[in-house]
């Protein structure tokens, strides 16, 4: 072992806040990526502080993801009670329709449920881009308008 060569350290805190992580390299064209080690390695380290490896368990980055979504989904955007319906009948099957409109009706004019009614509009105009993921985001906002219009017995 040569005795002149300096082995990598990193102060304690930094070391501590970097491992519980997985880090990884960005993927190849097959979708692989490698794993990093900055606590361990000086070359991986030195790739985390220009920005080449990503934090696979991104609690930070997790809570901006979620916060910036929930800005989306939340944007007050009104539409006229036809232009509803037929945003109803675009999505949700037939024997539910009727139900569902007068739900979202409803939730357009409650005080508590009118974020669900912001939701299923704003998912619908996503969905109607091309984003189908959205399709099932419109429906779990009915339920929530319901359940956010229900009176709560004691």
């Amino acid at each position: 072992m040569n005795k002149n060569k300096k082995h990598f350290r990193l102060p304690r805190k930094v070391k501590k806040s970097l491992k519980g992580n997985l880090w990884l390299y960005p993927a190849d064209e097959r979708g692989n990526s490698l794993m990093a080690m900055p606590t361990k390695s000086q070359e991986d380290y030195l790739a985390l502080k220009n920005g080449i490896v990503r934090n696979l368990i991104d609690p930070k980055g997790a809570k901006a993801r979620k916060k910036a979504y929930r800005e989306k989904m939340d944007k007050e955007t009104l539409v006229s009670d036809e232009e509803l319906k037929r945003y109803v009948d675009d999505i949700i099957r037939e024997d539910l329709q009727a139900s569902s409109y007068r739900i979202l009706v409803a939730a357009k004019n409650h005080p508590k449920a009118i974020t669900a009614y912001y939701n299923f509009v704003n998912a619908y105009q996503m969905f109607e881009k091309g984003e189908e993921s959205y399709g099932n985001i419109c429906c779990l906002a009915i339920d929530r308008a319901k359940d956010l219009m229900k009176k709560k017995r004691k």
